[in-house]
Formats: C-alpha cells, structure tokens, sequence
C-alpha cells in the first residue's frame, strides 16, 4: 500500500483481514512462537470452531478478561468468524469494574486467565455465563483441525463491543460493526504507509479501540504483529532491538517514559513510525521525539471509540504544527459546527462532530446516552446519516488543521484512559469513610490529567481510604491528591458545584 493509492472503500467480514498477507511472511510472533499469515488463517478458523462448539447462538457475547496471549490477539477475527461479538475486558480492571461489563453486556462465555478468574465471586457472571480458564483450554481450542472457513458474514452485523467509560455512570458499550473495525483498519494502515516489510510492536491494550487496531491495520497490511505485556520503558526498549520493530503506537504517558530513558543510537534508528492518541502531546515532547527518533515519522492523533478515529496530522506538518490534531482520516468526515447549528468558520471554536463509515452504531442497550452522542449529521455533511457530536472544542486554521480547544464534559483523560468521575466517586464513597466525594482532572504534564478527589468527611480516615481504593480501582483510577473538605459548594440547586470547584483547585 502506497502513500498514493486510495484505500477500497468496501467493507468486509472482519475475519476476512487473514487473507491480506503473503502466506509466507509473519503475522503475529508471540511467546508461544510465530504465525504466518497461513498460520494465522488456521489458528483463527480452529478457534472459531471451537468457540462455535460452545453451542452459542449467533450474536452471543464472548468477553475476554486476558494479556497479550495468542488468544487474546486472535479472538476479535475468531468471534467474527463464528458470528459471536466480542467483549475485550482491560485487563488492568478489578473485579468490580469487570463484573459490569460482563451483567451489562449479557456475556454467555468469559474467557479469562486463573489468576484473573480467581478474583471473581460467582454471582460476578450473568446466569448462564461460563467461564473458560485459558491456562487449561487455550491450546486445545487452536488445535481443531476442521476449523471455520471465513464467513460471509454481513459487514453491518455486531462484531464488538468496546467499553469505555461515560461522563457519569458506569462505563458504557461502543457498538462497532465488522465495517467499522474493517474499514478502520484499512484507513490506519493507508495513512500510516504501512507495508508488508513493518513490525509492529503492539504495547497498548487490545481493549481499546487504538490497541485492538495495532493488531488490525498491521494485518490489513501484511505486516508482522508483536504484542508485548510491558513493566518499564526498558522491555520496550528491548523489544524494539530484539525483533527490529519498525511501527509504535502509544499514549502520552509511554512517550513521556520512552523519551525520558536511555536509548541506544542503533535501536532508536529501527524506528521508523511513531503514533499517538489518547491525549495531546505537549510541544516540548514533540520536539523530543523527534530529536530522539530523528528516523521516524511522528504521527499525531485525535479520536474516540464511538468514531473509531477522526484526524491525524501528516508527520510532513509536526514540525511547524506541533499542537495541531491535523485532518480527516479516509472514511471520515469532521465537521466543526457552532451552537447554532452553522459550519464554523476559520479560527472559530465549534464542536468535533463526525460523519461517515467509521462511526459506531451505538451504546449496547442504553437508548438515553445513544440519543446524546449519535445525532443526525448537519444538513451540510457529505456522508449525511448518523454522526458522533464529540463534546470536545476545536477550531480550523486557513490550512483546514484542527486544533483541539477543550473537552465539555468532565470526563478525566488520564494515562490515555477515559475514567467517569462517578465511577471513582462511588467508589470511594463505598468504603464507608466519607460522607461525600468529587473526582476531577487537573492538568498533569506526565498524565495528561491527573485525578484530585474532594471529599466531606474526617481526614483521619485517609489511610483506609486509600487502602480501599487501591483494593478496589487500577492504577490509573488511582487519585494523585486527596483534598478534604468539611463542606463542599453548590448551586443553587443544591448540587455540588463541580465547575466551581475545579476553576478553585486548578487556578
């Protein structure tokens, strides 16, 4: 695929993303070895099969709570292929976070590690929910050997559903379509220039729409995959120079850790494409980047799960538009559009909405947050039918470039996650030692944002407070400062003042 040939715009199965390499060439080198894409054909059949074995009806909902492990990378094309959707669980979640996903989504199967498994109570699964311990069936269930053919499966058929979390409330289910994650694919490894010759070091979860696409679009492109469970920014340093990696995506945080350690000159020089989302990187890390990794080209991006993606900034324009979100990706359309309704004129603030293929086809079973996010596109969109309207500001210079200005909502982007302030919020409250409490994001230069919470209660229970919560939220829910209060503001209608409070504790 070259930077000049335009990407096809018909969407397939997704499964079908098997049949885009040469049989010979690696795609997926793992710790249990390597598959090429002949390999990766039959692996992908084998477990279809066996997931279709399970007896699970078509359209059934298959969550995975796992690792990196081969399962995990084949699933998202093997639940596809077996007409199941697939549900892919954070695995830095805990029990809590991970059995609402699994009663909202309604999952018939969880296929998690025994560690993983373990931390879960019995009334955590749905009634009728199984469990398959990947330590004792992983291997058997790659092993048939009469697997699934690709299937003819609709491109509008449910493929996915991708959990990310709602400005209030638990986290919500993005609906994606074998056409949104086909056509994402296809988009990323077109305006990535990927080819058959690039590795990609995967370090990003697969429970994310971006991580879950390192797989996909490497695919979509030939390419070889290497999915890495990471602890420091030395394994992926080491990763790089051991497998001769080619193609990196991460998150400002990784970037933040990756440009602060010590590369050897010959291993920064292997890459040859770096790539962002989850957050704006600061300009001062931009420079660093590509001051570090002058070989590669820096690829700035914007997006979220329920349009999959949005823009991207030509690594030609980093230099002299480092702040800049760029443009559209093929198959999107952005539009910047005033409170009235009328397109955005230059350097006027508007609201990201997003039209065409890419966007998603809903909240699972929330009709009240779908109605919010999923609109009818302007009348003067190209794509027309149903868009995504962000919340998030931009403006568009004279080049037609993006520049974000503000998120409307009080979601918290921190460590490239999207944490709901309620979610950390009733859990706190949860443990019994306070009486009230306030989760914002406040700027951090390493984060993104980083969380404070507020909390009405007697500061000598911090201690338990803190034990709770690291029982009871991942790391990145954690919250960096812990202010008390012995009241907190309100409005007048006797709500807490959210805006108030965060323009007091961010001045």
């Amino acid at each position: 695929m070259t930077a000049t040939d335009q990407p096809d715009p018909a969407p397939r199965p997704l499964d079908h993303l098997t049949a885009m390499g040469a049989t010979d060439a690696m795609a997926l080198v793992d710790r249990a070895g390597a598959l090429d894409y002949t390999g990766l054909e039959r692996a992908v059949g084998a477990l279809a099969r066996a997931l279709q074995g399970r007896g699970l009806a078509k359209g059934a909902r298959v969550a995975s709570w796992l690792a990196k492990t081969r399962l995990a990378s084949l699933l998202p094309l093997a639940c596809a292929r077996a007409g199941l959707v697939h549900v892919p669980i954070n695995p830095l979640l805990k029990r809590a976070q991970t059995a609402h996903i699994l009663a909202d989504s309604g999952a018939e199967l969880l296929i998690a590690g025994a560690g993983r498994a373990q931390t879960l109570e019995a009334s955590d699964r749905p009634a009728g929910c199984a469990l398959l311990i990947e330590d004792e069936a992983g291997a058997a269930s790659l092993a048939a050997q009469d697997g699934l053919p690709p299937s003819a499966a609709d491109p509008a058929d449910l493929a996915a559903i991708l959990y990310t979390s709602g400005s209030t409330g638990r986290p919500k289910g993005v609906m994606l379509s074998n056409a949104n994650l086909w056509l994402g694919a296809v988009s990323v490894a077109h305006y990535l220039r990927l080819t058959a010759e690039d590795r990609t070091l995967c370090v990003l979860p697969f429970s994310f729409d971006y991580g879950q696409n390192q797989l996909l679009s490497t695919w979509a492109a030939g390419a070889s995959a290497y999915p890495l469970d990471y602890l420091t920014a030395r394994d992926v340093i080491r990763a790089v120079d051991k497998h001769g990696i080619t193609t990196l995506a991460g998150v400002p945080p990784l970037w933040i850790q990756l440009a602060e350690a010590e590369w050897p000159e010959e291993t920064a020089a292997r890459l040859r494409r770096l790539t962002n989302s989850g957050g704006r990187l600061p300009v001062s890390l931009v420079r660093r980047l590509r001051t570090l990794f002058p070989a590669a080209d820096l690829y700035s991006m914007y997006g979220l799960t329920e349009a999959f993606r949005s823009t991207f900034l030509d690594p030609a324009l980093v230099d002299a538009h480092p702040e800049s979100i760029g443009r559209a990706i093929p198959f999107a359309e952005v539009m910047v559009v005033r409170l009235d309704g009328g397109l955005a004129g230059v350097g006027e603030a508007g609201e990201l909405v997003h039209a065409g293929p890419l966007v998603a086809q809903g909240y699972w079973q929330d009709y009240e947050r779908t109605a919010q996010r999923f609109r009818p596109a302007p009348a003067f969109s190209e794509y027309g039918g149903m868009a995504v309207w962000s919340g998030d500001t931009v403006t568009r210079d004279e080049g037609g470039l993006l520049r974000f200005v503000g998120r409307d909502d009080e979601m918290i982007k921190t460590s490239g996650n999207r944490v709901s302030p309620t979610e950390v919020e009733e859990a706190a409250i949860a443990t019994g030692a306070v009486a009230e409490a306030v989760a914002i994001g406040v700027p951090d230069d390493r984060l993104g944002e980083a969380i404070l919470l507020v909390i009405r209660g007697d500061q000598a229970g911090e201690g338990a407070l803190r034990d709770a919560l690291k029982r009871e939220l991942p790391n990145f829910m954690q919250p960096r400062e812990i202010v008390w209060r012995a009241e907190l503001p309100r409005n007048a209608n006797g709500k807490v003042d959210r805006a108030g409070l965060k323009a007091e504790l961010t001045s």
